[in-house]
């Protein structure tokens, strides 16, 4: 099966692939989780979405702003200001 994003795991929206009660990454199967679930690999982690709104600006690419440490980020829906799901680049 292929992980569905977003997905309800404990009453938590989750974006991404996630470690909760894991040693390793996984996702689930389904919109709320229902017990399916798979570990992740490389090419199961959520992709960035570009456009992005984050603050006041629209970005197109991934971001060092709001960084404190310039690492380079994104958003995995088109509102962060709303969802606040992001993962590095």
């Amino acid at each position: 099966g292929e992980c569905v994003f977003p997905f309800w795991y404990k009453n938590k929206l989750f974006y991404d692939c996630i470690k909760y009660g894991m040693r390793h990454k996984w996702c689930s199967l389904n919109k709320t989780f229902e017990g399916h679930w798979k570990y992740c690999s490389e090419t199961d982690f959520a992709p960035c979405v570009f456009p992005f709104w984050y603050e006041r600006l629209i970005y197109w690419e991934c971001t060092d702003d709001g960084d404190d440490f310039g690492r380079k980020w994104c958003s995995l829906t088109k509102n962060y200001n709303k969802d606040q799901a992001w993962k590095y680049c």
